[in-house]
This record gives C-alpha cells, sequence and structure tokens, in this order.
C-alpha cells in the first residue's frame, strides 16, 4: 500500500509530504523520498488512554513524493510511483487569483497523466499489431480485447478509472502501471485567508473524485506546537482539527484500507487490512502462524466495549463477545483476539 504525490511545480506538494510524514526534503538530497503518515483515529487514542500501553502503534499510511528534471520527466516520475496504488494530486489554490486558474492547473497535470497513459497503449497496440497471431501470448490477446476501450476513453480526455473496469480487467492491465487507473484524492492547497477556495473549485471542477482543502502554510506553522498549542492555534483559527488528519483519513479509505486493533497493556495496535479480509487473513497480518493454525476470532465491536464500560468482562456477562470462524469478514474498529494452533 502506497501512496504517490503529485502536483505541478510550487503547488506545495513536497510541503505536504513533509507536514503529513514529517520528512523533511531539505535533508535528503534525493529524487524520491519515502515516509509514513499516522491515520488520525480516535478511537485508536481512546484505547490508548484506557490501557496506557508501553508500546502504541496506531495505523500508518505510506507516502512517497517524486522530484524529476530534465528530459522524459514523466518516464522517470512513472518508473518511481509504479508501485503506488493511489495519487494525491496537489492543486495550487493559495497564488493563483481564480477558481478558473486553478482548474487550468489542475487540468493540465491531468491531460499528462492522460497523455502519458495513451501513448503506453498506442505503442502496445502498434508493436502487436506487427505479430503474426499465432506469436502473440495468451494475455496480450486478452490485453488486446481491453486496450480499444482504454484508448477511445483516453482519447475523450478522460481517466482510465472511469472506463468501469472488473478487478479481473484491472488485474490483467497490472503490468502498464497506468497513471489515471489509479484512484486520486484531490488536494487543493489555499491560502489562510481564502480558506473556503477548495469548496469553490470543488463545485466548478464537479470531479467524481473527492476534493479536500487545505492551507499547507497553517497546517506547517502547526506541526512545530505541542498538543496544547495546537488546540489553542486551531481554536484561533475557528478550525475543528488538522486539514492534514483529514487528508491522511481519505487517502487511507480511498486505497481501500480498514483497521482492527490488537489491545493489552503490552501494546496497543491498529493492523492495517483491505476492506473486506476474512479473518484468517487478518490474523496473517500479525503472524504467518495465527493465519495457518487459526482457529476463532474473539471479537469485540469499539462501540459497544467503550458502552459496557470499556470493560472486556462486561461485553462477555453481556453476551456481544462474539466468536467468529474463518468466513467472517473483519470490519472497521473491530477488536480482535485470535486463537490459533499449530
Amino acid at each position: 500500500m502506497e501512496m504517490g504525490i503529485l502536483g505541478l511545480p510550487q503547488s506545495g506538494k513536497s510541503t505536504l509530504f513533509e507536514i503529513m510524514t514529517g520528512t523533511k526534503g531539505s535533508q535528503h538530497n534525493e529524487a524520491v523520498l519515502r515516509g509514513q503518515a499516522s491515520v488520525p483515529d480516535e478511537r485508536f487514542d481512546k484505547l490508548v488512554e484506557i490501557y496506557k500501553p508501553a508500546k502504541v502503534t496506531p495505523a500508518k499510511i505510506p507516502f512517497v513524493d517524486v522530484h524529476v528534471m530534465g528530459e522524459k520527466p514523466w518516464e522517470s516520475i512513472r518508473q518511481h510511483l509504479s508501485g503506488a496504488d493511489g495519487i494525491l494530486h496537489v492543486v495550487d489554490g493559495f497564488s493563483l487569483p481564480d477558481v478558473s486558474l486553478a482548474l487550468d492547473a489542475y487540468r493540465k497535470l491531468e491531460d499528462e497523466l492522460i497523455l502519458s497513459d495513451l501513448i503506453i497503449i498506442e505503442k502496445k497496440m502498434e508493436r502487436t499489431a506487427k505479430l503474426p497471431k499465432k506469436a502473440i501470448p495468451a494475455q496480450d490477446v486478452a490485453q488486446n480485447e481491453i486496450l480499444p476501450r482504454l484508448k477511445d476513453c483516453l482519447e475523450a480526455g478522460k481517466p482510465l478509472r472511469t472506463v468501469g473496469l472488473t478487478p479481473a480487467e484491472e488485474f490483467l492491465l497490472r503490468s502498464f502501471s497506468f497513471w489515471t487507473i489509479k484512484p486520486e484524492l484531490v488536494v487543493v492547497n489555499v491560502a489562510e485567508d481564502n480558506i473556503s477556495f477548495a469548496e469553490d473549485f470543488a463545485k466548478e471542477a464537479k470531479l467524481d473524485e473527492p476534493v479536500v482543502g487545505i492551507c499547507c502554510k497553517i497546517e506547517a506553522e502547526l506541526t512545530g506546537l505541542d498538543a496544547a498549542e495546537q488546540k489553542e492555534f486551531l481554536a484561533s483559527m475557528g478550525i475543528a482539527e488538522p486539514a492534514f488528519g483529514r487528508i491522511i483519513r481519505a487517502a487511507f479509505s480511498l486505497l481501500g484500507r480498514i483497521s482492527f486493533f490488537t489491545v493489552g497493556e503490552d501494546e496497543v495496535k491498529a493492523w492495517v487490512i483491505p476492506v473486506n479480509t476474512k479473518a484468517p487473513k487478518a490474523a496473517g497480518t500479525i503472524h504467518n502462524d495465527f493465519e495457518r493454525g487459526f482457529i476463532k476470532a474473539e471479537v469485540m465491536r469499539y462501540d459497544e466495549f467503550i458502552a459496557h464500560g470499556s470493560s472486556a468482562a462486561q461485553v462477555k456477562a453481556a453476551g456481544l463477545l462474539r466468536l467468529e470462524g474463518k468466513e467472517y469478514i473483519v470490519q472497521d474498529g473491530d477488536i480482535i483476539n485470535f486463537r490459533f494452533n499449530v
């Protein structure tokens, strides 16, 4: 799981990366920067408060920031971000005087991504057309049945994520590393005296992709304050919570991830899994032996745990501690203890 950050020069993408991950680009002379951001979760914070564990491990999401210049920059960026599962597209909403110009900036980069994908498809179709039919591998034959539909979509100026591909088709196309097939989160970096600019952008753009606003200047100032000072600063600005937290959560959701919790005095940990993961596979995120020797999962709902005095014993006494088997699909926020035998 990885989220790539893209944006035109001076859009604030590297500042946003630094705010979310704490990784300072100025300290690294590298073309590619990787960092992890903790996913804000009030449930996790409450469990830490209850158990007061020796170790705390929140859910995390990796972000990648790429800096390349010179000839064929898109080829280099594609190479570095080929493993990214989603794209965070940062738009300049602070230096441009109106929404239409910010939309132009968004579309300029989006058109670059669309064109880049279109070139890959055209080259692939040209190469395949020169081969005898009997010499074309079965996988290429299957891909060739899909590519014309993708080509039409891109020529219409639309990203591939709008085509409506099935999971099987997306899997078949994974080797292409298409830009516009990846889910995208649009982040508008606004000026501190024009916070509503992001909402205006979203209304005007009418995108299918989610849009979130942030003032990187304010958020950068926040990172230098302790928790109490942050709270006071936000209150003075009339802001409920740091915007970067909302962006991290939105990216986490966009990638189709949820978290379940294991708790105790030794550690409270949020484990990251894809949506619709069954109990044995979720157990395997802790240790392979847990999946191999899976017997049952003892499951408490977070809300029920809190409602019953934050006591596992009370949850059990109320008949709400459930024993789930191999077909159970883990839900976001489940508190789980796995039974296994190897």
